[in-house]
């Protein structure tokens, strides 16, 4: 596995680990169809949120944050509703949350969680 894979894993279980310590009831990972890939599918606050996770081993190259394009969020948009289809029954308010990771694999990690962006 390449190192940024490795890093990109490391860094969703980072974020799901701490999703769930505060309060997220994680339902889905890695989801994909033909339009890409939900990082994180969750239920939070009777809603469903839609999490993104950008991981970097630094910010030598700037902010993960920093990768949350507008045609980014748009995608994540349609794979949720995309998921919504996949997956019937009631699922509340849907969001878009966005997770930074920032730290090595394997050690420790600064996490930033920006809710309802989308």
């Amino acid at each position: 596995m390449a190192k940024k894979d490795e890093l990109g894993r490391w860094g969703e279980e980072v974020a799901a680990e701490r999703l769930t310590r505060l309060g997220y009831d994680v339902v889905d990972r890695n989801w994909r169809c033909s339009q890409g890939e939900i990082d994180i599918v969750a239920r939070v606050h009777g809603g469903t949120a839609f999490v993104e996770v950008k991981t970097r081993s630094s910010l030598a190259y700037g902010h993960p944050f920093e990768a949350i394009t507008s045609e980014k969020l748009a995608r994540l948009h349609g794979l949720a509703i995309a998921w919504c289809r996949a997956h019937a029954g009631r699922h509340g308010r849907l969001r878009v949350d966005v997770v930074a990771v920032v730290g090595k694999a394997g050690g420790d990690a600064t996490l930033e969680l920006l809710e309802d962006v989308f």
